[in-house]
């Protein structure tokens, strides 16, 4: 588009340089203000909806981790199989979001993780009730309903973005503004081609790390350094393993 403008201001450049150049100012400054808000708010946006992405994986890790400590006041002949249930579902919320950017694997292992919900939730119940315990429901049920409550927290998360028409105007704009950029450097004789370059690069720079932002896991931006929480979380449900079977030798 800089190189379109930049042709059609070498025609118009023998006819009336002056008053193209003039009367254009006003409006080539209004529409790079515009283009210039628009990226800002949506760069602000983007960055900001992928921080609080972020710290909902470790909001998810302390409510799985609190829940499963909770299974201490449940009846001893009820917590092995509870807790692995527990290790079942941290494995499928974890391969659930390293399938991706394979969305159908990836519902596959949400849904699974859903399956397992209930089930935690049913033997939860079953062993509260079985202890007759009114301190054990008041503990370990709540802790479950923050546990599950969380996952449905960040399914929502992920699906919050911008219109798509947001994306197609900021877009518009990068190019109309490109075009008026190469109109007025066609008055002039010679071209810099490390400004038309550095120009194009920039914004199509900063246009791809919105979309990185606002769908992390699609492309190269990946949140794999905050899903060490929740195997962190995991790991230590293992070393519990091995604590109870030293206790039961």
């Amino acid at each position: 588009m800089i190189e379109v403008g930049r042709t059609i201001a070498a025609r118009q450049r023998v006819r009336d340089a002056q008053a193209f150049s003039s009367s254009l100012g006003v409006l080539e400054s209004a529409l790079f203000g515009l283009m210039s808000l628009v990226l800002a708010f949506s760069f602000s946006g983007a960055a900001q909806r992928f921080d609080i992405r972020r710290m909902s994986i470790v909001d998810e890790a302390n409510c799985i981790g609190t829940a499963y400590l909770r299974i201490d006041v449940l009846p001893l002949q009820a917590q092995p199989q509870l807790r692995e249930k527990f290790r079942q579902y941290v494995d499928a919320r974890l391969a659930a979001y390293r399938a991706l950017p394979d969305i159908a694997k990836a519902k596959a292992g949400i849904i699974r993780a859903q399956a397992i919900q209930g089930q935690i939730w049913i033997q939860a119940v079953a062993a509260s009730q079985q202890a007759n315990a009114l301190e054990a429901q008041l503990l370990v049920l709540p802790a479950l309903n923050a546990m599950f409550d969380i996952t449905n927290t960040r399914y929502m998360q992920a699906q919050l973005h911008p219109p798509p028409v947001v994306f197609l105007m900021l877009g518009v704009l990068i190019l109309i503004c490109s075009l008026l950029a190469g109109f007025e450097m066609g008055f002039g004789k010679a071209r810099s081609l490390i400004h038309v370059a550095a120009f194009a690069a920039l914004l199509a720079l900063t246009f791809y790390t919105i979309i990185e932002l606002e769908y992390p896991r699609l492309g190269k931006l990946q949140e794999n350094a905050f899903d060490q929480a929740l195997v962190d979380v995991r790991n230590t449900m293992d070393a519990g393993t091995t604590t109870e079977v030293q206790h039961a030798q």
